[in-house]
């Protein structure tokens, strides 16, 4: 199956003022999720035990919290988040698009 990195189908997991995430869960063992991050809005973080997640920024900048150390992004930069560790992301003043990969279902709200 072929998706578009800005529409990878599925159906919306969540949605409020801050964000609208949808998963494409068509694969058995790999989830594709994106989330479109409202300027200056944050997700509401979260850790996982035994998923690891990447997350590759599309448009916008910001930053993600991974445990006690925060990065910066940009459109363009990949993050490999590990088993276990707290993330959470903030958008800046353009707003933020990723796309995120994860093994297994939905285990985190």
């Amino acid at each position: 199956m072929k998706v578009s990195i800005n529409d990878i189908g599925g159906l919306i997991a969540k949605e409020d003022e801050r964000y609208i995430v949808k998963d494409n869960t068509i694969l058995n063992n790999l989830v594709i999720s994106s989330t479109r991050l409202n300027k200056n809005k944050s997700t509401s973080g979260h850790s996982h035990a035994g998923q690891e997640e990447v997350y590759y920024f599309i448009h916008g900048n910001g930053t993600i919290e991974l445990d006690d150390v925060t990065h910066h992004f940009i459109a363009g930069d990949v993050i490999l988040i590990e088993d276990g560790v707290f993330h959470r992301v903030h958008a800046g003043s353009d707003g933020a698009y990723f796309v995120c990969v994860f093994d297994g279902k939905r285990n985190h709200k």
